[in-house]
């Protein structure tokens, strides 16, 4: 019997309770529960890199605004479900001071986080046009917002986009916008889980063809600005971060306040609307709802629908830190370049036991440090290497449940504490060994 840091017999009857059928599918959820499992049975710790939760400290400047504004009573009144004005406002700045987009505040709408904003994003972009409900994943991506569209009943497409960077992409992306199949496409930017980050150059190509096949664009910007490679954080100078919003009348943002200002507890974002798309009716919201643009069926039909409005604390939380990052008295990506840190000293110790990096390059680019990277292991598949990491107390998530066809895992920086290096490498010094062994 192996010997292991989790106990070879007991990783084995906790995986197997699970009962699932392929290990390498496992959700994110799923793993996390199985490594909590063990490390609560085995009283071992575990380096958990499988769950993509800030381990930052939460702004202060927005924990202060939001204590001030339930000391003032705020708990008792139902927000408009439009949302707060002074967070529409400041929503609208912030766009201007870190895209360097003019977007009006009506179309920026705050919800439950980019989870509950892309949700409402799916379905009413499925409404659009009769018969158009599938939308195209350029992957790889976020898992659970296949998920969304699977609990919707819509249908889905991708392709991993690691073969198609720069002029390829025209290509492949065009070959599903003319299908007329296709009601919205999504991608996230940097990207979850690889990390790489698409160029203007690239966000104009998707720009100017879903203009050409009315498609609408679901841009998701849950790692707002943690290219660290460039200095994004000074507000309405350059570089700005790049966005399809400069390409495009037709798009969605989704900016959250989870990752960039560390607030996930509070679920608070905003999605961020064009102008001409919030002014836009389409036939089939019309037909459907007797009436409205796709920004008011948005608000008033979706949103309200799924949760009568957006915490009424958590909006001026939002409005202070998008205040204090636009006036640049809030360093909010020098706070977040923590991550990048740690993603650097994590690369080193995989690769010196063995591993390689998935997404190594970003076209001509090596690959940014920053919230997640991406490993393999020579020989194993993906899942294979997953469910060994786990007798080893190390978690992390399979490449595959996020659509790349790459074999490898996405390992996550956010809850690494600074004594977990050094158990890192014992782990992996002794994974390594019995690698050689067998």
């Amino acid at each position: 019997m192996k010997k292991t840091p989790i106990d070879y017999q007991t990783a084995q009857r906790v995986i197997e309770s699970y009962q699932l059928n392929d290990f390498g599918n496992a959700t994110i959820r799923e793993v996390v529960a199985i490594s909590n499992q063990l490390e609560k049975e085995t009283q071992t710790e575990f380096i958990h890199m499988e769950m993509g939760v800030p381990g930052l400290p939460a702004a202060m400047i927005g924990v202060e605004a939001e204590i001030k504004a339930l000391r003032e009573g705020i708990a008792s009144i139902y927000p408009n479900i439009n949302g707060l004005d002074e967070l529409k406002g400041q929503a609208s700045r912030f766009v201007k001071a870190f895209i360097n987009v003019d977007v009006k505040p009506e179309g920026c709408v705050p919800v439950t986080g980019s989870m509950q904003g892309t949700f409402a994003s799916f379905l009413t972009c499925g409404q659009c046009v009769e018969g158009r409900n599938t939308i195209l994943f350029i992957d790889p991506g976020f898992p659970v917002q296949k998920q969304q569209i699977t609990v919707m009943g819509y249908h889905y497409e991708s392709f991993d986009v690691y073969e198609y960077r720069g002029e390829k992409l025209r290509a492949k992306l065009e070959s599903y916008l003319n299908t007329g199949r296709i009601a919205a496409l999504i991608y996230s930017n940097p990207n979850n889980p690889a990390w790489f980050c698409l160029t203007d150059a690239e966000l104009q190509i998707i720009g100017e063809l879903s203009t050409r096949y009315d498609t609408i664009v679901i841009e998701d910007l849950a790692y707002f600005a943690m290219d660290f490679r460039k200095e994004l954080g000074t507000p309405f100078q350059p570089p700005y971060q790049p966005s399809v919003a400069n390409y495009t009348d037709y798009y969605v943002l989704q900016i959250s306040g989870s990752k960039a200002f560390s607030y996930a507890g509070q679920r608070i974002g905003v999605t961020v609307i064009a102008d001409k798309l919030y002014h836009r009716a389409y036939p089939g919201l019309v037909k459907r709802y007797g009436g409205g643009t796709f920004g008011t069926v948005y608000i008033h039909r979706v949103l309200y629908a799924l949760s009568s409005g957006t915490s009424h604390s958590a909006q001026y939380a939002l409005a202070a830190l998008f205040k204090a990052a636009s006036d640049g008295t809030f360093d909010f990506v020098s706070e977040t370049k923590e991550y990048g840190r740690r993603a650097k000293r994590l690369k080193e110790i995989f690769t010196k036991y063995g591993f390689e990096i998935v997404y190594d390059h970003d076209l001509d680019e090596p690959i940014a440090d920053g919230f997640y990277f991406t490993i393999r292991y020579p020989g194993m598949t993906g899942g294979e290497l997953m469910k060994e990491l786990i007798f080893y107390g190390i978690s992390a998530i399979s490449l595959s449940t996020t659509g790349s066809h790459q074999e490898g895992l996405r390992a996550c920086t956010s809850f690494i504490k600074p004594h977990q290096y050094e158990l890192l490498e014992e782990r992996l010094r002794l994974f390594q060994l019995d690698q050689m062994k067998n």
